[in-house]
C-alpha cells in the first residue's frame, strides 16, 4: 500500500508517494540517488547508512520512509555547503582519517550531530559519538584525533 509523506530533505522540502515498508535507506538512495547512504550491514550494526533526522544521527536502513514525515533529513549531500561540516571533512583528510572511505559518511555525520549538541566534546564524549560506526582501516585513532580537532579547534 502506497502512503504520500512530506518532509524536508537536504534544505528542500519533498513530498512523495511511496511503500509502506519501505526502509528510509532505500527511499533515499533509489528515489533520490543520494550515493552516499550505503548499506553495510542492514541491522543498524555499522553506522554506513547514518543521516541527520532532526539533528540526530539515525541509522537509515532500521528507520521506515513514512517516519520522515514532517522531520528534517541531512544526508552529506546536504551539508557540502555548510562550513562547520566541511572543517569536519577537511580535518579527516588532513588527519589521516579517510582510507578506503566506506565508513567516512556515516563517521562524518555522526560526528557533526555531536558537534550540534556538544560544541566542547572531550574525547570520550567522540568515541561515544562514533560508536555505532565502523571502521576496518583507520583503527579509529586518526578519526578520533580529526574529531577532537574539529570540533575543539585544534
Amino acid at each position: 500500500m502506497s502512503i504520500k509523506i512530506s518532509f524536508k530533505l537536504n534544505g528542500s522540502m519533498v513530498t512523495k508517494s511511496i511503500e509502506q515498508n519501505k526502509r528510509l535507506l532505500d527511499f533515499l538512495r533509489d528515489d533520490f540517488g543520494l550515493s552516499s547512504l550505503k548499506e553495510g550491514c542492514g541491522v543498524g550494526e555499522c553506522g554506513v547508512c547514518t543521516v541527520l533526522v532532526n539533528n540526530i544521527a539515525v541509522n537509515s536502513c532500521l528507520m521506515l520512509a513514512p517516519q520522515a514525515e514532517g522531520a528534517e533529513i541531512f544526508t552529506v549531500e546536504g551539508l557540502n555547503d555548510n562550513s562547520d561540516f566541511k572543517r569536519f571533512q577537511k580535518n579527516f583528510l588532513e588527519h589521516g582519517a579517510v582510507q578506503c572511505g566506506f565508513c567516512t559518511p556515516g563517521m562524518l555525520i555522526s560526528s557533526y550531530a555531536l558537534f550540534l549538541k556538544n560544541k566542547h566534546a572531550s574525547i570520550e564524549e567522540i568515541k561515544e559519538a562514533i560508536s555505532g560506526n565502523l571502521c576496518r582501516c583507520t583503527g579509529y585513532k586518526p578519526i578520533i584525533k580529526a574529531i577532537h580537532s574539529t570540533i575543539n579547534g585544534d
